[in-house]
């Protein structure tokens, strides 16, 4: 509670730094708005991606690409506190255990949310993954816009950032190439 209030508070002195009249209605509830969108948008400190992988691990036959593709995130660059807006493409290949499917998208949230840069968020997906279920491969592809090129800076607005972190078979040609076949193939009908 006491954190809440001196956020706040700080909310309170940047409006009043930008000229603004705090009292004004259209403000007056806006430090405990503010105050309640970071820390729903921070809250992947608060959380441990190992402990939900780890929570849904399966044995499995299977020793061939797993792939989700298109997992829309939302995160805030550190550097300036402005939004990163993508998606992820995340897969690996089995090794005698596979993850519930659900998981991977919910360990996506949770690196981005908390201050990232794209390069890092990516470098830590890939290697949750490869510490946790121990695939004998996995690849990591994140395509994103930067609201900090965007809105500010050299407001660039149809520019799109692509990292990537390849591990064990992905690092050979034909696992790459299927892999990145597979992401920019055609989005089929929904089903």
């Amino acid at each position: 509670m006491q954190k809440e209030v001196e956020f706040e508070n700080l909310v309170k002195r940047m409006l009043e730094l930008l000229g603004e009249d705090v009292n004004r209605e259209g403000l007056l509830k806006t430090p405990k708005r503010v105050t309640k969108a970071f820390e729903f948008m921070t809250q992947g400190y608060h959380q441990d991606p190992k402990k939900v992988l780890n929570e849904a691990l399966f044995q499995s036959d299977n020793s061939q690409m797993v792939l989700i593709k298109d997992i829309e995130f939302y995160s805030m660059c550190e550097h300036h506190l402005l939004p990163i807006i993508g998606r992820a493409h995340v897969a690996y290949i089995p090794n005698g255990r596979v993850v519930g499917l659900s998981k991977i998208p919910r360990m996506v949230d949770m690196f981005a949310r908390r201050l990232q840069i794209q390069e890092q968020l990516t470098e830590q997906i890939a290697q949750v993954i490869n510490e946790v279920i121990s695939p004998k491969g996995v690849g990591v592809v994140i395509q994103a816009r930067h609201m900090c090129m965007e809105m500010r800076g050299v407001e660039k607005t149809h520019s799109n950032t692509t990292t990537s972190s390849l591990k064990g078979l992905f690092l050979k040609s034909d696992t790459r190439k299927e892999f990145f076949d597979i992401i920019n193939a055609p989005q089929a009908a929904r089903f």
